[in-house]
Parts: C-alpha cells; sequence; structure tokens
C-alpha cells in the first residue's frame, strides 16, 4: 500500500481537475462497496493531495478498521492526525503502527505530513523509540 502524497505539492489545474475526476469515480465505487480497500486507500490519498485532509482522515479511519494489523495503514493514519493538528493522537497512532512493524524511519524523519509533528514536544518520545529500535540487538 503507497504512501499518501503530502499536501503541500502545489498541483497544476489539470492535476486538480484530474484528481476530481478520480475522487468522484471512486466515492462512487465506495459508495456501492465500503469496504472495498484498495478504492478507499486510492480515495484516501486523493483526498490529501488535494487539500482535502479532514476527508482523507475519514477515510484512514475506515481503513484502520479493515485493515487492524496493516502499520502502513496506522502509520497514513498518523500523517492524517498530525496534518490536522491532532498531535496527541498523531503520536498515539505512530506509536502503534511501530508496534505493528512499521520501521521506515529513514521516511518517517523527511516525511513532510510530519513536519510540523517532529517539531512538537509530544513527538520527543517517538524519537527515543525509534533510536532504541534502530540499535541492533545483542544476541
Amino acid at each position: 500500500m503507497p504512501k499518501k502524497p503530502t499536501t503541500t505539492k502545489i498541483l497544476s489545474r489539470e492535476q486538480r481537475r484530474d484528481l476530481d475526476i478520480e475522487i468522484g469515480f471512486l466515492e462512487g465505487v465506495v459508495r456501492r462497496d465500503p469496504q472495498y480497500e484498495e478504492a478507499l486507500q486510492i480515495l484516501g490519498d486523493d483526498y490529501t493531495a488535494r487539500g482535502r485532509v479532514s476527508e482523507g482522515l475519514h477515510v484512514d479511519e475506515q481503513l484502520a478498521q479493515l485493515r487492524p494489523e496493516d502499520p502502513l495503514v496506522f502509520y497514513n493514519l498518523a500523517c492524517s492526525y498530525a496534518l490536522i493538528k491532532e498531535y496527541e493522537k498523531a503520536v498515539q497512532t505512530l506509536d502503534h503502527a511501530m508496534d505493528l512493524g512499521y520501521r521506515d524511519f529513514n521516511w518517517l524523519s523527511r516525511d513532510e505530513d510530519l513536519k510540523e509533528l517532529r517539531k512538537h514536544p509530544l513527538f520527543k518520545p517517538v524519537r527515543e523509540r525509534i533510536k532504541k529500535l534502530k540499535k541492533p540487538s545483542k544476541k
């Protein structure tokens, strides 16, 4: 499952139009089949890319219910919380994503969706946990 695009990318008029068409199509698909995970994932990504972050969050919450063991789903949910400045929920959800096995710390350290969260004091325990998880275990 791909990482959703950041909302800070400036889209051309044509890209916005294409996204709007795709969103309309996917909304229809999801209305007919609310558990169609691939359609939900693309729809959530498109909402976020279009700057419709609250709608993207709603889709991420649906995906978290459908895929409760998927670390990337919870990573994306944490990004959505961070984008709406729900930093406590974002940190809790990132922690859960790591519990489930999320380990792409290189991406996490540069993901624009988490830029403001990384500056927040609540992120310090996440940073500490990442350091611990990066250390090779002694056998």
